[in-house]
């Protein structure tokens, strides 16, 4: 009887919760085959079958959250070969005979067909109460996506809409308020959210900025065929901020009374996905041209929204931004991304009535910044120099583009 147990799936995991199992007592399943989903505080894991067999018992409830190293079900190995061989202290100092392998009949097993969809595209089936092998996948590589689950739900449910509605006397009632489980990544988020707050003394300094040049550039170039992110403009505007000003580019170590100022630069880009706010990083992006900048944040952005995250995409930053313009933001006061000592927000880009240096009336296109600070490691004054400094660098984007060269 083989042991299927919780393993570490990246970045030093000690625990998980069990998401969904993907079989059942007596399935058959084949080697490699994804069995479970397990929620870390970062991602949603699928564990692989380590040998083909028939699955004898599941041990761990769904729901639960249990320790590396936990048997999670057992499977039983289908072919003698399968069996993974392992050598303990006891058996290598006795003097045991040699093992005789005996070859049993091949037995023809079918094997189960195993669709391929991200977790979050299993959820959605699962929620709907739908089997996502009776799903027909679009894409050409036989992935089922989440489109082709809700297309199926609404074919489904469509004859039912054409009967007539029944009008009844309805009495009303007091009911329960309903609940939604508090675990997995939005308990993570909620601790990690706690930590930074009740440990670091934030401030939140504002400030805004006239995007009307760096927009017009962006036209250009895209007019060009070269369409560069936003955001990879910003990164570059912070990174020279941020080697000018280290303090915010820095983690505060109480242990050795020391503010160890960071050299490499990986930024943290906060996202809102399916299953909550995540931080994927892009890893040296100093090292990267604004158009690899471009490639690498589309990239992120795909995979966050499809639940495909990696752990490489999860490894800790040394600073944090949040761009919420899209999503109708003016103003916040964002929480810093624990142990960082910086994190700045972008807020909506409007088109506003403003006074140039001449007196006159012109219209702007201005953005509104939030950047919260750890008051313990910098100042006002200082963080205030910071944004004046990355303000004037996207105000005038060709001045930003002669500090790339």
């Amino acid at each position: 009887m083989i042991e299927v147990k919780l393993h570490d799936v990246g970045e030093g995991m000690t625990e998980g919760e069990i998401a969904h199992y993907l079989v059942q007592v007596g399935d058959h399943v084949t080697t490699d085959q994804p069995v479970v989903e397990v929620a870390t505080d970062k991602m949603v894991a699928e564990l692989p079958a380590p040998v083909s067999g028939i699955v004898k018992e599941i041990i761990i409830p769904v729901g639960q959250t249990v320790q590396v190293g936990t048997t999670l079900l057992h499977i039983e190995a289908s072919n003698a070969s399968d069996m993974p061989v392992a050598v303990t202290p006891e058996a290598s100092s006795a003097p045991e005979p040699a093992s005789v392998a005996v070859t049993a009949p091949p037995v023809q097993i079918s094997p189960a067909k195993r669709v391929l969809a991200t977790p979050y595209t299993r959820k959605i089936a699962r929620d709907h109460g739908i089997d996502i092998e009776a799903v027909t996948a679009s894409d050409p590589s036989g992935r089922v996506s989440e489109d082709d689950v809700l297309r199926f739900v609404q074919a489904a449910t469509a004859p039912q809409e054409t009967a007539a509605p029944i009008i009844e006397e309805v009495t009303y009632q007091e009911t329960t308020p309903e609940t939604i489980p508090f675990r997995g990544i939005r308990k993570q988020i909620a601790k990690k959210m706690t930590q930074s707050l009740y440990t670091i003394p934030h401030v939140t300094h504002f400030e805004e900025v006239d995007m009307t040049r760096l927009l017009a550039l962006r036209a250009e170039w895209k007019a060009a065929g070269r369409n560069i992110n936003v955001n990879a403009f910003f990164i570059k505007a912070l990174i020279v901020a941020l080697k000018e000003y280290p303090v915010f580019h820095a983690k505060l170590d109480e242990t050795n009374a020391c503010i160890r100022l960071e050299q490499d630069f990986h930024f943290g880009m906060a996202t809102e996905t399916p299953d909550g706010l995540m931080v994927p990083v892009i890893r040296h992006a100093d090292q990267l041209s604004l158009t690899e900048l471009h490639e690498q944040l589309v990239a992120l952005q795909q995979r966050a929204q499809n639940g495909a995250l990696r752990a490489a995409d999860l490894k800790p930053s040394t600073f944090t931004m949040s761009n919420v313009g899209p999503l109708g933001s003016t103003g916040a006061t964002p929480i810093i991304n624990y142990p960082e000592t910086a994190l700045i927000a972008f807020h909506k880009t409007k088109k506003r009535a403003c006074v140039d240096e001449n007196d006159q009336i012109v219209v702007r296109s201005m953005m509104n910044l939030s950047m919260s600070f750890d008051h313990r490691v910098a100042d006002g004054a200082t963080a205030v120099a910071f944004t004046n400094r990355f303000v004037s660098l996207i105000e005038q984007p060709t001045t930003l583009l002669l500090e790339l060269i």
